[in-house]
């Protein structure tokens, strides 16, 4: 990780990981920081420590905005010594914390053909569940900045939090929004993934700076084109539910191509058959 990070906002600074393109902010208070998101590997984390020791000397809160490996892997060595509070919402946490042999086997799936040496340290990876959780919203004070953190509903998982930084105009979205590439919607909710951005999307002015899970910043304009993006996606997979349509006629006409329109549509019809 060569990138170190770049403040897009008030005290408010961004860490794009060039391997994935995980983003990690930032936010720096009277005396105290927050770090979003802690990345994939205890080496990556370690990195992430001295690029923020870089800006800052306070000592650091940590939320992780779900349970994805790229978004939390790096607890244990951002949080565990000296220990501090690191927060998630409570899906999340109790995903960390009872089940980190399911996460690092499915982490090592994923990643084994693409990256096999980052499928590798993520076999081994030590895990540090959430100390604190969220279970509908949570208001911190960083430093004398308040820090407001939201689980909008289900959306790309179950357990989303979105982070907002008022007095900086910043809306850190997760994988609940993205850029750099289309979402991901293997362990997503499509149906309600639209509800969930539109929640998110109060939260913003015309001027916000929205931190993607993964890419460059965004403007509210990206986040409401995506959100129409997924409005139309959920509508296919109800009008092809509807019609017994096969889940490959809706992904032919995905507005986020046939693969992850597919991944989309099986998501979708489970929800509607109540299985997912």
């Amino acid at each position: 990780m060569t990138a170190g990070f770049v403040e897009v906002a008030d005290r408010v600074h961004v860490l794009r990981e060039p391997l994935l393109q995980v983003n990690v902010t930032l936010v720096v208070g009277d005396g105290a920081a927050l770090l979003v998101d802690t990345l994939s590997t205890a080496g990556q984390a370690r990195e992430l420590a001295e690029a923020a020791r870089a800006v800052t000397p306070h000592p650091w809160t940590v939320v992780n905005t779900h349970h994805h490996f790229d978004h939390c892997f790096g607890n244990a060595t951002l949080a565990a010594d000296p220990p501090r509070p690191v927060y998630a919402h409570e899906q999340a946490a109790a995903v960390l914390r009872d089940h980190p042999d399911e996460l690092r086997r499915a982490a090592y799936e994923e990643m084994r053909d693409e990256q096999p040496a980052l499928a590798a340290e993520l076999a081994r990876a030590e895990l540090l569940a959430p100390t604190h959780a969220v279970v509908a919203e949570s208001v911190l004070d960083i430093g004398g900045r308040r820090v407001v953190l939201r689980h909008p509903g289900h959306g790309h998982t179950d357990a989303d939090l979105v982070v907002h930084v008022p007095d900086a105009d910043v809306l850190v979205a997760g994988d609940l929004v993205e850029q750099s590439g289309p979402p991901a919607f293997e362990e997503s909710y499509p149906l309600q993934w639209p509800d969930a951005v539109a929640d998110l999307l109060r939260l913003t002015t015309p001027g916000t700076v929205v931190v993607p899970g993964h890419g460059a910043t965004v403007d509210v304009e990206f986040v409401r084109a995506q959100h129409a993006q997924l409005v139309q996606q959920a509508w296919l997979i109800r009008a092809g539910h509807t019609g017994s349509a096969p889940p490959e006629r809706v992904a032919a006409e995905s507005p986020f191509g046939a693969r992850p329109g597919l991944i989309a549509a099986r998501r979708g019809y489970a929800e509607l058959d109540g299985t997912a």
